[in-house]
């Protein structure tokens, strides 16, 4: 085992958990307003999502797939948008909220397909492992062992850190300021999307206008 390449393959993994994100944003704010128990459905539903790219770049690796870069600009995109539609319909929920109405189906904040949902469409997430996960797939001589390998070190990280953030959220935010938080996580997801949705199509009309 290359444990150098090893090694670099966890600080990555490390500083792209760690760094706010979509997934970090609904974590942290599912815990806040819904308690820890929705918070970890919510990360099983983001791992979950995380396996799917995993096998999708892996399969781009065998050679049994290919994505041009248009397909995955367009991809980030849609993926940028669904999360400022969840981000808004969160935001229109604690609006609802604050003014003693019923959120009815406006409350989508968290749970396990929520989760997996942001993660799959998350545009982070889909460039690390189409295009640097790839550079790390030499971490054994053998292929499916190096495919295991990062695959269980993605997990463990991924687990970990939202789980740190899950019980920062719940032992050192006290009740009363959840509602807050949430709405700080949403506004946060929103302006996630609008730079995701921004990026994606200055860069398509860069290259293919």
């Amino acid at each position: 085992m290359n444990l150098i390449l090893l090694s670099a393959y966890i600080l990555a993994v490390l500083v792209l958990l760690i760094t706010p994100g979509p997934v970090v944003a609904l974590v942290t704010g599912t815990a806040a307003r819904h308690g820890s128990r929705r918070a970890f459905a919510t990360v099983a539903g983001t791992n979950s999502a995380s396996l799917v790219l995993i096998m999708l770049a892996a399969l781009m690796l065998a050679g049994a797939i290919a994505f041009s870069p248009l397909f995955l600009y367009l991809l980030a995109m849609a993926g940028s948008l669904y999360i400022g539609w969840g981000a808004v319909a969160s935001l229109r929920a604690i609006k609802a909220d604050a003014a003693g109405k019923e959120a009815g189906k406006l409350r989508s904040q968290g749970g396990f397909s929520r989760g997996f949902l942001i993660g799959l469409s998350n545009p982070k997430d889909i460039l690390f492992f189409v295009a640097f996960f790839p550079q790390f797939i030499a971490v054994t001589p053998d292929f499916t062992t190096s495919i295991l390998t990062l695959s269980l070190v993605w997990m463990f990280s991924d687990f970990t850190v939202l789980s740190l953030y899950i019980l920062l959220i719940k032992q050192w935010i006290p009740e009363r300021h959840s509602q807050r938080i949430e709405a700080i996580s949403s506004l946060f997801l929103f302006a996630v999307s609008l730079y995701g949705i921004v990026y994606s199509a200055s860069e398509i009309i860069t290259r293919y206008a």
